[in-house]
């Protein structure tokens, strides 16, 4: 599966959340609504994901294995860092 289209939209307000992405994989499949967010140890990327009625959040598409986690990660704040230099 390849990542064929990164598209980021920048918070304009100040805060730990720095941009929302959506992801389109083989020119076919889109994931809205990932974050960027600042973290103690800095940028990561979040999931999108929902808040159960135990005020957890459960993520809605998530990768299920690291390495495709790390290349997804990977390539979204290389474009995060390319819009933002």
């Amino acid at each position: 599966m390849e990542i064929t289209d990164v598209r980021i939209r920048r918070v304009a307000e100040e805060g730990k959340m720095k941009a929302v992405v959506s992801v389109t994989f083989d020119d076919e499949f889109v994931v809205h609504d990932i974050r960027i967010i600042e973290g103690q140890n800095g940028l990561f990327v979040a999931m999108p994901s929902r808040r159960t009625p135990d005020g957890q959040f459960k993520d809605i598409a998530h990768p299920i294995n690291s390495q495709t986690r790390a290349r997804i990660q990977e390539t979204i704040l290389q474009h995060y860092n390319q819009e933002t230099a």
